[in-house]
């Protein structure tokens, strides 16, 4: 039986809405930001912002994360709810590059997709497929350029991914396997191209 003197008074009982809030601890800003500030950033460049816009875009979405901090529920990672508000900013940032008629991308990062390189001739290939990646990914809409990224580059799980993008689990995989045919005929027209260049 339970000493009221040596635990003090019950508390009073609470709705589950209150329950949940009070159990669930926000992360600090500072911890977020730290452990998806790189994610947060090559994602941004490979969801097709140019170089010179990396910055703002970024910024935005953290100045975007720490204003919504508090409303973060937990039912996903900290790194899947970053994404989410990643895609909406450079969606906005895109739609406005757009209408100005500016230049989407700049050029790939060569930190942005692949492994580091052994000597000239690698880098000179590692960098003329990350040009071709990245013009592939700018040619996707929007909805399938996010959902490659995720499931191809970054490796996230499925149910992950859904999450990050706010869809349900098969519309996910069904907008992936679009993707990926649609970046395999992409790859093999180019490959075509190319060969036909050939002496």
């Amino acid at each position: 039986m339970r000493s009221a003197l040596a635990e003090g008074p019950l508390p009073r009982e609470r709705d589950g809405a209150e329950a949940v809030v009070a159990s669930r601890a926000v992360p600090r800003f500072d911890e977020v930001y730290e452990s998806t500030f790189a994610f947060a950033w090559r994602n941004a460049r490979r969801l097709g912002v140019a170089d010179a816009h990396l910055d703002d875009v970024v910024q935005e979405v953290f100045l975007t994360v720490h204003r919504r901090l508090a409303d973060f529920e937990g039912r996903s990672s900290p790194r899947t709810w970053v994404f989410g508000i990643l895609l909406r900013v450079v969606q906005g940032h895109r739609r406005s590059v757009r209408r100005r008629g500016g230049p989407a991308v700049d050029g790939p990062d060569p930190d942005s997709l692949a492994a580091p390189t052994h000597g000239p001739h690698e880098a000179l290939t590692q960098a003329e497929s990350l040009r071709l990646v990245h013009r592939l990914l700018d040619a996707m809409d929007d909805d399938k350029r996010a959902v490659l990224v995720l499931a191809d580059l970054e490796q996230m799980p499925g149910p992950e991914i859904a999450e990050a993008l706010g869809v349900n689990l098969n519309t996910m995989y069904a907008r992936l396997r679009v993707a990926r045919q649609e970046l395999e005929k992409a790859v093999h027209r180019e490959a075509a191209r190319d060969g036909w260049r050939k002496p």
